[in-house]
């Protein structure tokens, strides 16, 4: 028997949330967060967005991990601006190591809100 048709995502599911690294044209780095990095990387090309990337191209998503949802995210999102650069420079090379900074990062608050 074949298998059923793929449904539509149940509206009920909240989006997963992403954090991603992006490049600016003066070497810089920019960490965001959103459901759609794609789409999103698109509106910082296209100008709209984040007033730190306004002209200030070429721009370059250097990688993103999902991070769960939106506080999980920008719980992350908040620890990597915090970084030395030097540091988001090692994660901007590396989608593996984003990730475990990123799960490490969660991991850390839920045991801080535990104790």
């Amino acid at each position: 028997m074949p298998d059923p048709p793929p449904t539509e995502a149940d509206e009920s599911t909240p989006p997963a949330w992403s954090v991603y690294l992006v490049r600016r044209g003066d070497g810089a780095l920019y960490t965001g967060i959103a459901t759609d990095v794609e789409r999103r990387f698109a509106e910082h090309c296209e100008g709209r967005g984040a007033k730190a990337l306004r002209g200030r191209g070429p721009l370059m998503l250097t990688t993103f991990t999902v991070a769960g949802d939106r506080s999980a995210a920008q719980r992350a999102e908040s620890r990597i601006k915090r970084l030395p650069k030097a540091k988001k420079e090692l994660l901007s090379r590396s989608r593996d190591k984003l990730t475990l900074f990123v799960k490490a990062t969660l991991e850390e608050d839920t045991e801080g809100r535990a104790n």
